[in-house]
């Protein structure tokens, strides 16, 4: 038995699909189990990590657990974060899968690493996935896309080495169903940088017409990223990332190729795959 939390997400969707592809028995851990939209055969359970105790009833035989920290506020993390791992920990310590994000290398005090502690001090076994940047977070630019083919936004030649969310998926299933894995940090990347001006061009390319790209100042879309993240500091994050993106673009690594055998998958492949959204 696995549990995935995030189960309706980018990622824990298609971890509880390559789960359940494989054969293996999989509860899904949803907010909202009539809307949640599974595959057949997987049951929907409730639980909300804001009192990590509604976890517990579920996680009975339990082999591993994909966990995805759905607060961006690092107080809320440091709160609850600890008691979640005693659950996890009293629940007879099943590997945990947590998706956690390259910057909390580099900013000890973000929620992605005050999580990480929590779990590494319970000596819980399990595998830290730290990815750059989704490729899904250009769907954001759809709707202009659609509408008029320009994608007004800042830092243009910010580089970045976006990943495919099922890439992600695959890796964390690899984690969950196998040991090798265990005591183990992967910083998940794309096979190569790709600037914003650079995405645009290739998502025009994949559904067959042009989109331009137009640089506007970072002021221009901060109000936008506060209201969307609901936090202004996670907002002011996002921002001074694309900044310093422009000089220094994001690190590429061959963590993905190391667990599957195989090259993580190009933006320009994602942007096929994603062809009908931006359509």
């Amino acid at each position: 038995m696995f549990l995935v939390t995030g189960a309706t997400g980018n990622v824990g969707r298609r971890v509880v699909a390559r789960l359940t592809a494989a054969g293996h028995d999989v509860r899904a851990v949803v907010r909202d189990p009539s809307r949640a939209n599974l595959p057949a055969g997987v049951p929907a359970v409730t639980a909300d990590l804001a009192d990590p105790a509604t976890l517990r009833p579920h996680l009975g035989g339990v082999r591993a657990v994909f966990l995805i920290w759905p607060y961006t506020d690092p107080a809320v993390a440091v709160a609850l974060a600890p008691a979640l791992a005693d659950v996890l920990a009293s629940a007879g310590s099943p590997r945990v899968v947590y998706l956690s994000a390259a910057s909390a290398e580099v900013d000890p005090n973000s929620f992605w690493a005050v999580v990480e502690r929590a779990l590494l001090e319970r000596d819980l076994p399990g595998t830290v996935l730290r990815p750059t940047g989704f490729a899904t977070n250009t769907l954001g630019w759809a709707d202009a896309i659609r509408a008029e083919g320009v994608v007004r936004w800042p830092y243009g030649a910010a580089a970045r080495s976006l990943i495919h969310e099922d890439d992600i998926a695959a890796v964390a299933v690899e984690a969950m169903t196998g040991d090798r894995h265990d005591r183990r940090t992967y910083v998940l990347t794309g096979p190569e940088t790709v600037t914003q001006v650079e995405q645009v061009r290739l998502i025009g390319a994949a559904i067959g017409r042009e989109v331009r790209w137009q640089d506007i100042p970072a002021e221009a879309v901060r109000p936008m990223l506060v209201e969307a993240f609901g936090d202004a500091g996670f907002a002011e994050m996002a921002l001074a990332g694309w900044a310093a993106m422009v000089e220094k673009p994001e690190q590429v690594t061959d963590d993905v190729e190391t667990v599957l055998g195989r090259p993580a998958r190009t933006f320009a492949q994602w942007a096929a795959d994603h062809a009908a959204d931006f359509a």
